[in-house]
């Protein structure tokens, strides 16, 4: 018998096997119901992490068991191949961004099918191939078409570093969230995508999501964050121009005592033009466009702002009402323009009491009287209008919609909703990205490129600038064209990219026809395959690439190319891999190779022998050098070990601690299994046995019967994990419970009828396991005598006759101490129950001359016999 399991030998056998056959290619088969499973595909940085293989092991065993229950499964994978990292990384490397993209693909595509993953490889798609990103080119006329699609002029968040706008979801705390450098205000012409047009479907369809995480459809709400008010217009004086602005609070606007813009505000630049107040604002335009414009940055800096040397009138009152830019107000919030009313809110409070502006009250709490002048703070509750005209002694909320009313029938207002989402700039200033396919023209304006012409190819010879700068805008033989309307030879193509957030936004849907040439995608194909039935990534995704995707299926839903609006049915979002940190006083953090184990907690580094410190676990990071290579694990364990280890330590939910002592315990349950069936195997007659299906009715020996039980709760058990939470570490410990039953049973002394019952237990337990070890199973499957895949096996189903036992446990405590176990008949009388605790040995010997004052039975799924002295 073979002593241990050898992956070297059995994974690259059935990888080849699996190819061979064909096995995880699919097609459409309207006979069969269908499921589709897909996890986020990666960037191609040229090496998977440890982060990867358990995502993709998670999608893998509900592939397999979906497989194995008879549905015809969808699993693709392919390449997010386009923008800045690869780019970037290529300047680091001093190679080409394609030359790094496509050798980085050929190494993750080995990688990963090392692993073993179930994918239909057939179907594999990368970005940045032009039949790919032709079809997102063709979108992108249609939406420009209809309107979905506009340039404009605007501030936008610059990266300089990576020498490209960013989208506010591609903004975290004020830094890129690719480089992680300071993001500052730059203003540019920029592509945009009317995704307001939809705001309030998706907002709406948020609570229709019921297979979704609660955190993430929290997210998106947020980020969409509607908000229901009035729209007010206010006249500046002696212009002609008018500032709108969205409040939530109308029943203030008697309050209001000057107006504040957002520097960046398009009016601002306007407005202090032949002013004293040019050289001032411009100076503090400037200042703030350095600063961090979120509503989380707001909170770093003093509350400044600068006059305009203009006026607007307040539509209430008619008064003149000064304007001021201010740091505090954001253009990507409203109209970027407010109505500053310093009784009620705190920070209109706090910049009235700093420039010496009118604090006037108009909403007074329910007894109490507010004095401007002695006034500590803002009053932001409800109350008795005062100072408000007609309105006097109305409560506000009343005089929310009456001020309203009354406004709009003077054309200075409206009721309104706002939403805190505003369209994607989609402008990439970069050169590895998908080229919009519009042509300048000094006659025609803005033309777009004639769909015959598509794709309109990234030339993948040009070489990088320094800096990251596009090489586009110096290639005359890509940026010089003729144009499409009326001819003119000195036309030019748009030079700026599309931001790889467009390409993952529909590449679900390029999957069920990957090779299609007539559209985007084969709708019959669509039609069977889509929506993905259950999605996996991280929750790091929740707002730009799931809000992305969702806006999409929205756009080609308003097509009429697709019939739903909801990309995912079902979202898992997995839990990161932490590590602990190891730093060396001399050599920093260190790679755990490089810190040598010197007793049971403690560590010195291998490159100077000095005591290492064992810091937090936390996410595993190649700054913080806390990283497994999955190569090393694969090299010393195989891929089955490392799928069962990331499998079983930890809900696929939550962050999963890497333990070396956890890899180690599963490589020695793997050869527990091993070993098992390979004695049962040579001790069983298969020729003469078969497997027992029978119900645990029909079986007489005690042993063979309480197996058979346990093997059909077993089934019940692993099956119930996967469907109903994919709670794999469960599950896999139900096999464990089911595999320490066996090894309790005496091959050497059993008779015929339990033999035929672990024969079942036996193949049961393989089929259970294939999903998580499946090179580890199909080898144990063959070695049983069976011909074939597991994969073309049925997923095992248990008899409802057979999950429960006619033998009940007894837990005796004395003086509730536990002193006993035993097992008596279901039916058993709690007399006799009693009697016989009373008779256990090790219970007389705790009791011994004591008097027994009571005895509480408590029948429950086992019986509790608690015996008091």
């Amino acid at each position: 018998m073979e002593e241990r399991y050898n992956p070297a030998d059995v994974e690259p056998k059935w990888q080849a096997f699996w190819k061979d056959r064909g096995l995880f290619k699919v097609t459409e088969d309207p006979s069969k119901e269908k499921y589709y499973l897909l996890e986020m595909f990666p960037y191609p940085s040229g090496k998977i992490h440890i982060g990867h293989v358990r995502n993709y092991t998670i999608g893998d065993v509900v592939v397999r068991y979906k497989r194995m229950q008879g549905y015809n499964v969808l699993h693709p994978m392919g390449w997010d191949a386009f923008g800045m990292p690869a780019e970037n990384a290529a300047i680091d490397n001093n190679t080409h961004p394609a030359a790094w993209t496509y050798d980085n693909i050929r190494a993750m595509r080995a990688q990963l099918k090392k692993m073993g993953f179930s994918y239909d490889w057939d179907r594999e798609i990368a970005t940045c191939r032009p039949e790919y990103y032709k079809w997102e080119q063709w979108l992108f006329l249609k939406m420009l078409e209809n309107g979905m699609a506009y340039r404009k002029e605007s501030f936008v968040n610059w990266c300089e570093k990576c020498q490209t706008v960013l989208a506010n979801e591609q903004v975290e705390q004020n830094k890129c969230w690719r480089c992680s450098q300071p993001v500052h205000q730059k203003k540019l012409w920029q592509w945009f995508f009317k995704i307001t047009d939809f705001a309030e479907d998706l907002l709406v369809h948020c609570d229709l999501l019921p297979g979704w995480p609660d955190k993430v459809t929290v997210m998106q709400k947020n980020w969409i964050g509607k908000s229901v008010g009035s729209e007010l217009k206010f006249q500046v004086a002696d212009m002609d121009e008018e500032i709108e602005v969205f409040t939530t609070r109308p029943d203030t606007i008697f309050g209001a005592t000057f107006m504040c813009l957002a520097p960046e505000h398009p009016l601002v630049e306007t407005l202090c033009q032949e002013t004293d107040q040019a050289a001032a604002v411009a100076d503090f335009v400037e200042k703030v466009a350095a600063q961090e414009r979120s509503l989380e940055g707001l909170e770093k800096y003093e509350k400044e702002g600068v006059f305009t040397g203009r006026f607007c009138i307040n539509p209430a009152t008619g008064e003149k009402i000064p304007i001021y830019t201010a740091n505090f107000v954001l253009m990507g919030y409203g109209t970027g323009a407010i109505m500053s009313v310093p009784c009620g809110d705190q920070r209109d409070f706090d910049f009235a009491r700093k420039y010496n502006l009118e604090i006037r009250v108009v909403v007074q709490p329910d007894g109490e009287t507010l004095d401007p002048d002695t006034m500590e703070a803002a009053y932001a509750g409800p109350g008795v209008m005062v100072n408000s005209g007609r309105f006097n002694g109305m409560d506000n909320d009343t005089a929310m919609e009456a001020i309203t009313d009354w406004l709009a029938a003077q054309g200075r207002g409206k009721k309104a909703v706002s939403f805190r989402l505003r369209d994607w700039g989609i402008s990439r200033q970069r050169y590895w990205g998908a080229p919009i396919p519009v042509i300048h023209c000094p006659d025609c304006g803005v033309v777009p490129v004639p769909e015959t012409d598509l794709p309109i190819t990234l030339p993948e010879d040009a070489n990088l600038l320094a800096k990251g700068g596009s090489p586009l805008p110096t290639l005359d033989y890509f940026k010089q064209t003729r144009c499409p309307a009326c001819g003119r030879e000195d036309a030019r193509r748009d030079t700026d990219t599309m931001d790889t957030f467009v390409e993952s936004s529909w590449y679900y849907l390029r999957y069920c026809s990957p090779r299609y040439e007539s559209g985007m995608f084969d709708p019959d194909a669509v039609k069977y395959w889509a929506p993905v039935d259950q999605y996996i990534g991280g929750v790091e995704h929740a707002v730009l690439h799931l809000l992305y995707s969702r806006y999409f299926m929205r756009v080609l839903h308003h097509f009429g190319m697709v019939d739903f609006k909801e990309p995912f049915t079902r979202l898992l979002t997995q839990g990161m891999v932490c590590k602990e940190t190891m730093t060396c006083p001399e050599h920093g953090y260190l790679f755990p190779e490089q810190a040598r184990k010197k007793g049971d907690d403690a560590f010195v580094c291998t490159r100077c022998g000095k005591d290492v410190e064992v810091g937090r676990v936390i996410k595993m990071s190649k700054s913080k050098k806390n990283v497994v290579d999955p190569n090393d694990l694969l090299e010393k364990y195989g891929a089955d070990v490392t799928r069962l280890f990331c499998l079983f330590a930890a809900p696929p939910e939550r962050d999963l601690e890497w333990s070396e002592d956890g890899v180690d315990g599963s490589h020695r349950f793997i050869n527990r299994v091993w070993r098992l069936v390979l004695e049962c195997m040579e001790k069983i007659d298969t020729q003469q046995v078969a497997p027992f299906s029978g119900p645990a009715g029909d079986l007489k020996n005690p042993a063979a019967k309480a197996l058979y039980i346990k093997t059909h709760q077993t089934i019940q058990k692993v099956t119930a994990d996967i469907d109903e939470s994919f709670h794999f570490n469960t599950a896999i410990a139900a096999v464990m419970e089911l595999v320490n039953a066996l090894y309790t049973i005496d091959l050497d002394t059993s008779d015929p009828e339990t033999n035929a019952v672990v024969l079942a237990a036996i193949n049961n337990m393989v089929l259970l396991l294939s999903p998580f070890v499946p090179h580890f199973c199909e080898e144990l499957f063959e070695k049983m005598g069976h011909k074939g895949s597991v994969l073309a096996q049925s997923w095992p189903k248990f008899r409802k006759d057979s999950l429960e036992t006619d033998e009940a446990l007894v837990v005796v405590q004395v003086n509730g101490k536990l002193r006993a176990k035993f097992s008596v008949a279901a039916d058993t009388s709690e007399a006799v129950i009693k009697e016989t605790a009373l008779a256990d040995e090790n219970v007389v010997r705790h009791i011994q001359d004591q008097p027994v004052k009571k005895i509480i039975l408590v029948n429950k799924k086992q019986i509790l016999v608690n015996i008091v002295v």
